[in-house]
């Protein structure tokens, strides 16, 4: 497989979208390891890249990957580490979805040369090109906002108790970003009808925490959607034939202007940090 599950669009504005785990392909010659290839898709962001398609039109520079996270989550330190130590969580290469249910058929799982395989193929180039991009920017700006994009579908009961807010942003507790940032983010979700969370069950992945380093110009957020707010959800459990929803622009309008404002902020922030 070519670098074509590589997308990038650069933009001029200080601010970069990244987009880990919109993508849907596999390898064709893990397919057939694959305990259920509906069910190996079933956890993606759906259409999230179709969502933030309009951040072209702001200046923004989207850095995104075609693959399923199911091939290699470059959302996930490379060493494998967990990021939530002791709550329910999915691995660099995972092995299980969100609700638990095995990815693979018995024995078939990626063994170690197989996880650093995808991790070089894959993970590392990923990364190399969020970094291009971050050094790109900076050169020009001495503030540049990194805003990762991520759905999940609002009742994940593995994962977390009750509904999902609407809005979960991720700054690390703070550490990736200037709470100005943070602050603008806020109050552009809070003038939406849409609820809201900071650094509550999603605190920002590998990608925020390690390149969020405010010190040095670099403000990482991590943005987890519901998927109601864009999605019309089944009300059953997710099955082949309700997951995914297809993608409707007019249900998905009133939260496509709240994120255009969201990143209008971000870029004014960026820009005039007052």
């Amino acid at each position: 497989m070519d670098q074509d599950w590589l997308i990038i669009h650069q933009g001029t504005a200080p601010l970069i979208l990244s987009i880990p785990h919109a993508g849907t392909e596999i390898e064709w010659a893990l397919e057939d390891t694959l305990a259920d290839p509906w069910r190996a898709r079933k956890d993606a962001d759906w259409w999230v890249g179709q969502l933030y398609f309009f951040a072209r039109d702001l200046g923004a520079t989207i850095v995104q990957t075609s693959l399923s996270r199911t091939m290699i989550d470059v959302n996930r330190p490379p060493d494998g580490a967990s990021l939530y130590p002791g709550q329910a969580t999915t691995d660099l290469c995972p092995l299980t979805t969100f609700d638990g249910e095995p990815l693979y058929n018995p024995g078939q799982e990626p063994d170690a040369m197989e996880v650093l395989r995808r991790r070089e193929l894959f993970h590392a180039p990923y990364h190399a090109a969020l970094m291009a991009e971050i050094l790109r920017l900076r050169r020009t700006y001495p503030r540049v906002v990194l805003y990762d994009c991520h759905s999940i579908r609002s009742w994940v009961p593995r994962l977390f108790d009750g509904l999902l807010p609407h809005f979960n942003i991720g700054t690390f507790e703070g550490k990736s970003c200037d709470p100005g940032l943070t602050r603008v983010i806020e109050a552009a979700c809070d003038a939406t009808q849409f609820t809201r969370v900071t650094n509550g069950r999603f605190k920002g992945g590998y990608i925020t925490r390690h390149y969020g380093q405010p010190a040095k110009g670099v403000h990482a957020v991590q943005m987890e959607l519901a998927t109601r707010g864009y999605l019309l959800e089944p009300d059953d459990d997710p099955a082949p034939d309700n997951w995914p929803p297809a993608y409707d622009a007019a249900y998905a309008a009133p939260m496509e202007k709240a994120l255009r404002n969201i990143l209008t902020a971000c870029i004014g922030w960026a820009t005039d940090p007052k």
